[in-house]
């Protein structure tokens, strides 16, 4: 019975060590520390912070485009010193079209642009 309890409690000894492996790997590669379960088993929070666009000026320099929210803001990075470049740049918003109603008329065709007479399976092959 003791040798039972003895491998029980190491079973758990390192059940516990991998799942602080775990946390500890998470925490490494999110940074987030926290031990909630809403970011296991819901969906994550919408980010507020994103890299929109980023372009290379020359070897050491980049411009980015940072979205914060609905403001955008160019810096320049790699430099001597980093450099704010123009803030609060209005998110341009895509508008998604409406759907078509269904007409009771059918659409009228537009005429092709080159036109030629149709031709037979044995006028296409002595060609």
């Amino acid at each position: 019975m003791t040798t039972f309890l003895v491998w029980l409690f190491v079973l758990l000894l390192l059940a516990a060590a991998g799942v602080a492996g775990l946390w500890g790997y998470r925490a490494y590669l999110t940074g987030d520390t926290s031990l909630t379960w809403g970011n296991w088993f819901g969906l994550p929070p919408e980010p507020r912070l994103s890299v929109s666009e980023q372009a290379t000026v020359d070897g050491r320099r980049k411009l980015l485009l940072i979205r914060r929210d609905d403001v955008e803001h160019l810096i320049m990075t790699g430099g001597p010193v980093d450099v704010v470049i123009e803030t609060n740049i209005a998110v341009p918003r895509v508008e998604e079209p409406e759907p078509q109603a269904i007409a009771d008329e059918p659409e009228e065709r537009s005429t092709p642009v080159f036109t030629r007479q149709p031709r037979t399976f044995g006028q296409a092959v002595n060609e």
